[in-house]
């Protein structure tokens, strides 16, 4: 049986990151708003408070959750560009899914802050010279990373995401 946690696998991290690796990368990001926005799509109410797992967040509370997570790690590339090794601040994702805003808000505002953010974040990445995915940051539960590494994670972040809303879709035959 798949592990429904991991749709299209766990996060595997490529050592030898080339220019078109980088590429395909940041064109992963690019996408990710909207791939994200055509697999909810028609989703109703009902279908968006329907957990992606059983024990799992709703589909509301993943949508959301791109967001903030791929907000934080649009502030953690300009600390990395702009400070020596900065020690970033972790978040508790989970209590983040249960503040209200998750459950107020509508997800097309949390799409179009998607859009909006990728927008400037993919300007970022795209105005970056090679030596500058080796900057690195402290991240309290993952030590020193580069940003080649954080590129890579949001890279897969996104595209695991939007596979919990396609893959359940397919599971409950939601067209």
């Amino acid at each position: 049986m798949t592990d429904l946690r991991y749709p299209i696998g766990r996060f595997t991290l490529e050592r030898d990151v080339t220019p078109d690796l980088r590429v395909r990368l940041m064109a992963a990001i690019a996408d990710t708003p909207r791939h994200l926005r055509a697999a909810t799509t028609g989703l109703t109410d009902t279908q968006l408070e329907t957990p992606y797992r059983p024990e799992g967040w709703t589909i509301r509370q993943v949508v959301h959750h791109v967001p903030d997570s791929h907000m934080n790690a649009y502030v953690r590339f300009k600390l990395a560009l702009t400070e020596d090794n900065p020690t970033i601040k972790p978040y508790d994702e989970a209590a983040w899914a249960r503040l209200a805003d998750t459950a107020r808000t509508p997800i097309a505002v949390s799409l179009d802050l998607l859009d909006a953010l990728h927008w400037r974040w993919v300007g970022l990445l795209e105005s970056l010279r090679p030596q500058d995915f080796a900057r690195r940051l402290t991240h309290p539960d993952h030590g020193l990373v580069s940003l080649d590494w954080m590129l890579q994670l949001y890279a897969w972040h996104g595209r695991h995401h939007t596979a919990h809303v396609t893959e359940l879709r397919k599971r409950e035959g939601w067209t």
